[in-house]
């Protein structure tokens, strides 16, 4: 088996081409996954023909996302324009044979033909001795091929355009040039997005004319967001960078991707990427469009952020922030992120001192006795000795009873107080972690401010 994943370097690598680059990784390793068998080949190559848009960086973007992600290629980078010798010669070939003919014939000349020969029939050119390539379509019978995720569809040859394959200049057109592609790659399987449904009789009629075998071919349903249109930016990140800098795990989001219409069951979620080759069926892809839900995202990063383990984690953390000697602040906070941008503004104030959030101040401590019971939290943390956690949680619940308040009343003007707003880690892990000096000096700052 040998799949492939192409795109063009038009700009960064979307999810949904993420998701496709995603299926072709695991057909091709899934059978040695699953029973042992030899594994299939990944080929990587580079549709670069749009000279405008094909750059480098726009090249590097889309390499480093796969190695984000851990999606490693068998073979290239291969890059279409290296072809472009190749694809002439078969372009010669075609024209020699009579499957393909020069053509001048433009728009209005293709308009004029369906209105003396219908709307719906193909139009069907002279051959010329100059202009651009077309490629010939039978007029009778159909183009049809056995879809794995649709099955079989038909393209009926009389309303097939004779579809134009080279330009005037001989620079070959997308059609021809990824058949050729995908015939000198010994490409088995075509793994790609429904939006080339349209695409695929125009490769098969160029396989034919030449003689061979094609690919299978398989059309995975589009990506959409919640409100049932395709995924873009106005559904929030739209690339794999983009979910990268959101603080996303490459685990999470190859995982949550996987499960975006590839029928495992409803009640399993969590996978490595090994454990999806085991269990991935291109037979059981479903052909509906998958939603991409944000939410669902964020839980499964929390799952896995905290799968990784402190150490894992913190090391995480410390390359996304750019901060050192994270630990202690990791250590408390794990169970409240679900990506790595939720730590710094959970936890920051540990290393950058308590936030400047005047209507937290406002309401809970200048209100309703805050202050007094924040003195007197003051007083019973000052005699808490070990300044551990549990010796700090004693202290305080013992204040809660003694006051006959609720928890809250004697935590949030602590939290507001050293954190600065009314949202931290744990208030006892994070008072212990302060230390009693720094605790006891930030509630004292905070009761000297009018």
């Amino acid at each position: 088996m040998r799949v492939r994943f192409a795109p063009s370097p038009t700009g960064a690598l979307h999810i949904g081409g993420a998701r496709t680059a995603l299926y072709n990784w695991l057909l091709a390793h899934s059978r040695a996954r699953s029973d042992g068998g030899e594994r299939g080949t990944f080929v990587l190559r580079i549709e670069d023909t749009d000279r405008e848009r094909s750059t480098a960086e726009n090249v590097e973007q889309i390499l480093d996302a796969l190695r984000w992600l851990g999606l490693d290629w068998d073979e290239g980078p291969i890059f279409q324009s290296a072809a472009a010798e190749r694809h002439r010669e078969v372009l010669e070939q075609l024209l020699a044979s009579g499957h393909a003919y020069h053509s001048n014939a433009a728009k209005a000349d293709v308009d004029a033909y369906k209105l003396s020969h219908g709307a719906e029939r193909g139009f069907r050119g002279v051959a010329e001795a100059c202009g651009a390539v077309r490629l010939r379509v039978p007029d009778d019978g159909e183009t049809a091929f056995d879809d794995v995720i649709r099955g079989e569809i038909r393209h009926p040859h009389a309303s097939m355009d004779d579809p134009v394959i080279a330009r005037a200049d001989g620079s070959v057109l997308y059609n021809f040039a990824v058949a050729i592609d995908d015939l000198d790659a010994g490409i088995t399987h075509v793994v790609r997005g429904e939006d080339h449904i349209s695409n695929t009789p125009k490769q098969l009629l160029v396989f034919e004319a030449l003689g061979v075998s094609p690919p299978r071919y398989a059309h995975l349903p589009l990506l959409h967001g919640l409100d049932g249109k395709k995924l873009s930016k106005r559904h929030g990140a739209a690339s794999v960078q983009e979910l990268r800098d959101a603080g996303y795990l490459p685990e999470a989001v190859v995982n949550y991707v996987a499960l975006l219409g590839a029928g495992f069951a409803a009640d399993e979620e969590f996978f490595t990427l090994g454990e999806l080759a085991e269990r991935f069926r291109l037979e059981r892809v479903s052909k509906n469009p998958a939603i991409f839900d944000e939410r669902k995202l964020r839980h499964l990063n929390g799952q896995h952020l905290r799968a990784l383990g402190l150490e894992e984690l913190t090391a995480r953390l410390e390359a996304y922030t750019g901060h050192s000697g994270l630990e202690g602040a990791v250590a408390i906070s794990s169970e409240k992120i679900q990506t790595l941008a939720d730590f710094w503004p959970l936890a920051g104030f540990v290393f950058d001192g308590p936030a400047e959030d005047s209507a937290a101040f406002a309401k809970v401590i200048d209100r309703d006795g805050g202050r007094d019971r924040l003195r007197a939290a003051r007083g019973a943390l000052a005699a808490v000795d070990p300044f551990t956690a549990g010796e700090v949680e004693a202290a305080l619940r013992g204040l809660v009873e003694r006051l006959g308040c609720k928890p809250g009343a004697i935590y949030q003007p602590i939290r507001v107080a050293v954190a600065g707003t009314t949202v931290s880690p744990g208030i006892f892990e994070t008072v212990a972690l302060l230390g009693r000096d720094r605790t006891l000096a930030l509630i004292d700052r905070a009761l000297a401010r009018e």
